[in-house]
């Protein structure tokens, strides 16, 4: 029958968990209609986090439930956690520091999940704040699992718009206003087809002055973490360009000297 009734609590547990989620989603759904609504970032960063208090709130309880099924004083428990937090208090210092340090990281909307980040020395994107850890995403797969009370330095590629930054080589011998124009020309025709573009792209022109090129450079204002799509995408439509308009690019040359020898007579 106690076998029965652990069953039951752990059962119930979880599907108390489930509803308690499903509820925390439907409040944020309701919330996206109002006309005060906050981001969708930091909307999804509080679901997460609410999730999980959630969910150690009611297993701590289901945890209690089953220690009064093994006749265990779970009020006696409690009051004697005091004196047995104070013992481990000390031992405990990182976890805390963890915990107040995760809720300053989301309060202060330091970053958000789905935030492209640079925290500490790993870059990543930011798959969930916890009360203990963030879970950061690196590009190639890897997930970091960063306690919070060691993310010291912050930087956020999400918040603030990005810049497209493409450099253009034409070969030395070309001509720098003719190559110039066709640049911007193609600029102009494309910006209609990215709406991840915020401002028209300007050429700036001669970048850099090679032995064997000249680097003309051209930036464009984007939305954030868009500017490696765009550049891409531009620098493919300038060299179909440039290839029909006949502006060479620039390649590596080979002067080859052979010596030869007269002889006397």
């Amino acid at each position: 029958m106690k076998v029965l009734k652990i069953a039951a609590i752990i059962f119930g547990s979880a599907i108390v968990v489930k509803i308690v989620r499903a509820a925390i989603s439907n409040v944020f759904k309701i919330r996206m209609k109002s006309p005060l609504r906050m981001s969708e970032r930091r909307e999804n960063t509080l679901i997460r986090l609410l999730d999980n208090v959630a969910a150690y709130l009611i297993y701590f309880i289901a945890l209690l439930m089953i220690l009064s099924e093994f006749n265990i004083d779970v009020k006696a428990l409690l009051a004697g956690a005091g004196v047995v937090g104070l013992a481990i208090g000390f031992g405990a210092q990182n976890l805390v520091k963890d915990v107040i340090t995760g809720f300053f990281i989301i309060f202060e909307q330091q970053f958000a999940v789905g935030d492209f980040v640079r925290i500490n020395n790993f870059e990543g994107t930011v798959e969930e704040i916890g009360l203990r850890t963030t879970k950061l995403k690196q590009w190639t797969g890897e997930l970091h699992i960063l306690p919070n009370s060691s993310i010291m330095e912050v930087t956020n590629f999400s918040i603030h718009n990005s810049v497209a930054v493409i450099d253009v080589s034409i070969a030395y011998e070309e001509d720098i206003d003719k190559a110039q124009a066709i640049i911007e020309d193609v600029v102009r025709e494309k910006t209609p087809e990215y709406p991840e573009m915020v401002a028209e792209p300007e050429v700036l022109g001669i970048q850099a002055v090679g032995t064997t090129e000249i680097v003309i450079r051209v930036t464009a204002e984007v939305l954030p973490m868009t500017h490696f799509k765009v550049a891409r995408e531009l620098k493919k439509a300038i060299k179909i360009r440039l290839d029909e308009e006949g502006i060479e690019l620039p390649y590596q040359k080979l002067v080859s000297y052979h010596k030869t020898t007269v002889s006397e007579t």
